[in-house]
């Protein structure tokens, strides 16, 4: 009995350890990585928004109750107040996991049909294309707003770019992928990634050929403004991104061969916790959001200049 209460102490303290700093709730983003809801933007023609997309866990089902972690924000607050030509940076945090795409009940990306209907992901670049008209009605200049996203937000930044290339100055795209783990499950390093899509493809005839699909929209665009990250490690799309080298306009950084960044160690930070990259369950996935990540930060920032020219 004893045993047992130990092992419920543990899991709970690792809960309370690693499951704080939930956000919910749509907002700018402050320095200390906080959320503060609203949309006031003062002397709006001298800001530049980022709009910042979170991932989600479900390639087209609603997930209510979640949004984002604060560890997975404190890049995105490092850029906040860095000025730019005399123009000021605030990012805001657009939660639109609670859409669901027209073919939700099925199991994730697991389906072997053709997708029909609407996809989460155009749901939430509606929702995106949305929020822009907002900003811009309120004064901000259009080509001031750029669009980013991690994982599922970032390839949701890369169909929005290719889509609708004139509602926005540019996109930032961390470590784009919504299909699961594909990279690490079908073994690319080890067979390649033609032999690992057609594994897949096997498997789940409709995901592959709604990702491929998604793709292929992107590629046949003369010019997707995008800065794109990347990571070899990374066990959903870390070994399946060479696409990115045939769209035109995409700047696409590789962002190193292991967990380090500039020689330093990545590490995550949540209010009251970090863990080394290594060590995490989606590893590499997640080295865009280590803090050495901040190491490109001039790089972002020289995109930002070069778009809003």
């Amino acid at each position: 009995m004893k045993k047992i209460l130990l092992i419920l102490l543990f899991f709970s303290v690792s809960n309370t350890v690693y499951a704080n700093g939930k956000i919910l709730k749509s907002g700018f983003i402050t320095k200390s990585a906080s959320v503060e809801e609203g949309m006031d933007v003062k002397d709006p023609k001298n800001k530049i928004i980022i709009i910042y997309n979170h991932g989600q866990n479900k390639n087209d089902k609603a997930i209510k109750n979640e949004c984002i972690w604060v560890n997975q924000i404190k890049n995105q607050a490092s850029l906040v107040d860095v000025e730019i030509n005399g123009k000021k940076i605030m990012v805001y945090n657009f939660c639109t996991n609670y859409l669901a795409g027209d073919m939700s009940p099925k199991k994730y990306w697991k389906f072997k049909e053709p997708y029909e209907g609407i996809h989460k992901l155009d749901k939430r670049i509606g929702k995106n294309l949305e929020l822009v008209d907002k900003f811009v009605n309120i004064g901000v200049p259009t080509k001031q707003i750029i669009i980013s996203g991690h994982s599922c937000g970032g390839l949701l930044t890369l169909m929005l770019l290719a889509s609708h290339p004139d509602k926005v100055g540019g996109g930032i795209s961390y470590m784009q992928a919504c299909y699961g783990k594909l990279s690490s499950k079908y073994k690319v390093k080890k067979v390649g990634s033609k032999e690992a899509l057609a594994k897949f493809a096997k498997k789940y005839p409709g995901g592959a050929e709604l990702r491929q699909r998604q793709i292929d929209n992107i590629k046949k665009i003369n010019s997707v403004p995008v800065l794109a990250f990347t990571h070899p490690k990374d066990k959903y799309e870390g070994l399946l991104s060479d696409w990115l080298e045939e769209v035109p306009g995409v700047k696409r950084i590789v962002i190193s061969e292991d967990f380090k960044i500039n020689e330093k160690n990545c590490v995550i930070k949540g209010n009251d916790w970090q863990q080394k990259v290594s060590e995490r369950k989606n590893g590499g996935h997640e080295m865009s959001q280590g803090i050495c990540f901040q190491h490109y930060n001039p790089v972002i920032i020289e995109y930002i200049a070069s778009r809003i020219q």
